[in-house]
Formats: C-alpha cells, sequence, structure tokens
C-alpha cells in the first residue's frame, strides 16, 4: 500500500476489456485503494468493444468512458505517416504505434475531465508500449502519476493473470493453450507472443481475421483506383469516402486477395528482438499508391530528401515521440512537400500481391516528350556530355593522383 503522500484517490485506466487490463483494474481497486475510471478509444476494435462497460463496472470501476476517434486515428495518424512513407526496419507499417499517442491523449483529457491525478495502462516492462503512452502523458501533462502495473506487481507471465482472473471470476477470452497477445484498429492486427514466440513457428493459419491465406484469394485479380489530394488518400474507386470509411474499404478489399500480412523479428526500443506478425491489408495498398502518385509528382530531390528521413521518421513514430519538437519539424515538412502530391494510382490485387499497374496526375513532372526513345525536338543528346565530364571531373583527378603515388 501507498503511504498518505502518496495516495492516490482516482486514477484513469486505458481499458480495453483484454486479460491485463481486466486484472489490472481489480489490482488497481486492492493495491491503492482507489477509484478506477475506465477509458476506451474506439479506434476500430470491432466487436471487441461490445459488453465493455458492464464489464468493467462488474470488474469494480466507477464508469467507462468509451471516446469514437476512428476518423480522427486514420486523418491525423495513419495518414500522417502514410505522407512519410513511415516503414519501420523497412516492413513494419506500425499500427500498434500510431494508435498509442492518440489513445494517451484521449487519456489524459478524460484524467483533466474526472480531475484525476494519476492514469495506468496495462503495458508491460518490457514492450514499446510503456515509452509511448508514458511519453505522451508528459509531455501533454508533465506533473501526472503514471501507474504501471506490470513494473510493480508480483505476477511474473499471462499465465499468473490467467490464474488471478480464474480466482476473481474476472471473465477474459486468453487461455493457457491459446495465450498470445492481440491488439486491432482501423490500420491493423497485431500478434505477439505465446505461440508466437518461436522465431521458426509458422503463425497458426487460424489466427488470422483480416486477410485470407493467397491461398485461399480468388482466382481473378481485383483492380482498384486510389485518389490522392496534397498526399491524403480521398477516394476509392471514383467514391470520395472520409478518412476511416476510406481505410475500412481497403483492408476489406485487400483482406480479400490476401495482401498485408507481414511476420517479422523487430528490434523493440527497450533493446530486445521480438517476433510479431501483423495484418496491414488497407495501409499497404495505399502505401504502394502514394509511391506512385509521388513518383509523378515530386521533384527529384525533394524525392531524395524525403526518402533520406523515412527511416527515422519510422524511428520517432515506432519509439513513440509524436508529441516531440523534432516530429512538429519533420511534420511540417511533409506536409510542404506533399502540397502537389495530387492524382489517381491504379493497383492490382492479386493472391498477397499488390501491384501498381498505372499512375495519373495534373501535376505531372513526368514528361512523354522528354522520356521518349523516339525522336524529339526537347532533349539534345550532346548536352550530355559536358555533364559526365563535369560530373567526372572529380573521379579523374582522384585516379591521376592514385596513379602517381
Amino acid at each position: 500500500m501507498q503511504s498518505s503522500k502518496d495516495k492516490i484517490d482516482k486514477v484513469v485506466l486505458a481499458y480495453s476489456g483484454g486479460l491485463d487490463t481486466s486484472v489490472i483494474l481489480r489490482w488497481l481497486i486492492e493495491t491503492y485503494g482507489c477509484e478506477v475510471v475506465c477509458f476506451a478509444a474506439d479506434v476500430g476494435q470491432a466487436e471487441e468493444l461490445g459488453g465493455l462497460e458492464e464489464k468493467a463496472l462488474a470488474t469494480g470501476a466507477s464508469k467507462l468512458y468509451v471516446e469514437d476517434v476512428r476518423d480522427e486515428f486514420v486523418r491525423d495518424f495513419v495518414f500522417t505517416a502514410l505522407k512519410a512513407n513511415a516503414v519501420y526496419e523497412g516492413v513494419y507499417l506500425m499500427g500498434t504505434s500510431l494508435a498509442r499517442p492518440l489513445i494517451a491523449k484521449q487519456q489524459i483529457e478524460v484524467a483533466r475531465r474526472e480531475g484525476a491525478r494519476a492514469v495506468a495502462h496495462g503495458a508491460t516492462g518490457k514492450g514499446n508500449d510503456q515509452v509511448r503512452f508514458e511519453l505522451t502523458y508528459y509531455a501533454l501533462e508533465p506533473d501526472i502519476r503514471v501507474i504501471a502495473p506490470w513494473r510493480e506487481w508480483e505476477f511474473e507471465s499471462r499465465s499468473d493473470l490467467i490464474a488471478y482472473a480464474d480466482a476473481h471470476n474476472i471473465p477474459v477470452t486468453a487461455t493457457k493453450e491459446k495465450p498470445y497477445s492481440m491488439d486491432r484498429n482501423l490500420m491493423h492486427i497485431s500478434y505477439e507472443g505465446g505461440i508466437l514466440e518461436d522465431p521458426w513457428a509458422e503463425p497458426p493459419p487460424e489466427i488470422f481475421i483480416l486477410t485470407r491465406s493467397p491461398e485461399e484469394a480468388p482466382d481473378s485479380p481485383l483492380y482498384v483506383e486510389i485518389e490522392f489530394e496534397s498526399g491524403i488518400p480521398v477516394a476509392v474507386d471514383g467514391e470520395t469516402l472520409g478518412p476511416a470509411d476510406l481505410l475500412d474499404r481497403l483492408n476489406r478489399l485487400g483482406g480479400q486477395h490476401g495482401v498485408g500480412r507481414v511476420d517479422l523479428v523487430e528490434n523493440r526500443f527497450v533493446g530486445m528482438k521480438s517476433r510479431g506478425v501483423y495484418e496491414t491489408p488497407g495501409v499497404t495498398i495505399l502505401q504502394a499508391a502514394h509511391r506512385a502518385v509521388e513518383s509523378l509528382t515530386l521533384d527529384r530531390e525533394v524525392a531524395h530528401l524525403k526518402d533520406s528521413l523515412n527511416a527515422r521518421v519510422a524511428e520517432m513514430i515506432y519509439y513513440g515521440f509524436w508529441y516531440s519538437p523534432e516530429f512538429e519539424a519533420v511534420r511540417a515538412l511533409l506536409d510542404e512537400t506533399q502540397k502537389n502530391v495530387t492524382g489517381t494510382a491504379r493497383l492490382k490485387l492479386y493472391k498477397g500481391n499488390c501491384m501498381v499497374v498505372g499512375r495519373r496526375s495534373n501535376l505531372s513532372l513526368y514528361s512523354e516528350e522528354l522520356a521518349t526513345f523516339e525522336r524529339d525536338t526537347v532533349y539534345n543528346q550532346r548536352d550530355a556530355e559536358g555533364f559526365i565530364k563535369l560530373n567526372a571531373l572529380r573521379l579523374r583527378m582522384r585516379r591521376k593522383v592514385n596513379d602517381e603515388l
């Protein structure tokens, strides 16, 4: 128990209703003797939000807030990463990483509304989420008290939590036979832990929810057109859609054709390696489409500058520095580069593949007159001789100096 100096009257818990946060809710009440207000952000968990209030109240919460932030999540977080073509370690599109700062921001707003001086989360002491949550908490509310039960309590495994839940009649879906962790939002579903901890073991086919296996995908390809305005996707196959609806549409189309499965071993911010399996069909399609429109509309040096920053931007997002001065600066640069990224990409989805097969834009910098291999009156090929000699000057001088040694 805490001393009177550290006494906490009320805490706002980031609550999903899963194994960890269900146990945490009861543990907070027993350990701190405090009121627990639960908060859930609807970032696209679908049916996982069903019955959440009844479960939270039955487990001891005084109330539950549920905030629908699906459009904000896609518009301000997913699409920001899309503008950057941000991919962590060349593979991971960061669906979990992008949701955490938004959830933490909304949680702080609930804490202010409730007059709570403390917040709690269910992230483990080994993972990235603890960093993402807490960096956001402190960036937005510097004096907030943070309770991270996985760094405090006596439990050492999710098997221990299952036993605790059984002893306290807390209903949970995890079992000792199926103990892996799953996180779902409108961008992706992630699977970690348990049976997936062996990096040699193939993921069981029954775990996948959003996507068909490529073997079971349709035998005919599907063509889809995605329209962008200033780097933001706004329409699919000519139909204008809001952010959440657009991503939901592409998730369904990509999932039907087996697009977006990823199995990787990633480097966590805390230092260890972790095996993760992900389904991200919609954003896999959007990444390919966005790059296709950029290829037409971005100046070469701007495109190369962006590419040089992609890995760094992905690290900022993955590590949890969304509300940092460096990310604010990068976001402003990204917005500037996207002003002319307007146009349409056509893609072919077929048995797990997402292939760009066309792109067009009224702001295209591509010139068929310049690029043609046929006769043209625009480009004098003799001009290339001087261009090459000027670029070769330093190479020739270096060779001469080396030959004289």
